[in-house]
């Protein structure tokens, strides 16, 4: 395949390889993307992760918000193009990666330095007090969770709608961005603000992007110099296979 060639010789050549991903690398794994056709959204209120219900009326939400992110998520397991990019950084060519997503299937593949743009799932923050709880300790049940400490409510340390970016990872992903002369853009349909502007930032500074992407991304025709049609779960392990032989 001409095109895996190209990427290959591309990523040997990189200096700074950033990988940049969105829901489309974790569908394999059995979680739908938020929005499509077979979005999330179809079948859930989105207000259930609007920031205001949650603190106002909690336990309207709760229950939604645990079967989405608990009950079905909690069984999904790394897929081959999570592991592909833990082999990439394993094998000294990818810098980090970053990620739209919170399901921490990244970690649990193996990779290192990921940095998660909307947070993670498996982590709990008191509004009241700030105290951090790790999924693994708490024992969800049908009321919202609350701190063995102050008792005050306890959520998902994601980013609801009506929250900020974390600081850091916000400031750590654009960074990589500026340093990055060559990024994996993969699974993603680039319209979600302000993350979609990282692989852009990248552009703008003169990297090469690399889209793996079966269907439609706002990249394709603006910034991305090698598309790479079909699966993540089949195409990463193809240019990891490629980079070792070489």
């Amino acid at each position: 395949m001409k095109e895996i060639d190209s990427a290959i010789e591309i990523i040997l050549q990189a200096r700074h390889l950033i990988a940049f991903c969105g829901a489309g690398i974790s569908v394999e794994s059995g979680i739908p993307p938020f929005r499509g056709e077979n979005g999330l959204w179809n079948k859930y209120d989105a207000d259930c992760l609007d920031l205001d219900t949650y603190l106002y009326n909690p336990q309207l939400v709760w229950l939604t918000i645990k079967e989405i992110f608990y009950d079905f998520f909690g069984e999904a397991l790394p897929n081959p193009a999570h592991f592909a990019l833990a082999k990439l950084e394993e094998m000294g060519l990818l810098k980090a990666v970053i990620t739209q997503n919170i399901d921490n299937l990244h970690q649990t593949a193996g990779s290192k330095d990921v940095i998660e743009f909307h947070g993670n799932s498996h982590s709990f923050i008191c509004q009241k007090c700030g105290k951090k709880y790790a999924l693994k300790d708490l024992q969800l049940d049908k009321k919202p969770p609350l701190c063995g400490y102050c008792k005050g409510l306890l959520k998902p340390d994601f980013v609801f709608f009506g929250e900020a970016i974390p600081e850091l990872a916000r400031d750590r992903a654009f960074g990589e961005a500026e340093m990055a002369d060559v990024v994996l853009v993969i699974g993603t349909t680039g319209e979600i603000m302000p993350a979609c502007l990282i692989p852009r930032l990248a552009w703008q500074r003169g990297a090469k992007i690399i889209e793996i992407n079966p269907g439609y991304s706002a990249y394709r025709n603006t910034i991305t110099h090698i598309h790479l049609s079909g699966a993540a779960g089949i195409i990463l392990p193809l240019l990891v296979k490629g980079l070792a032989v070489d």
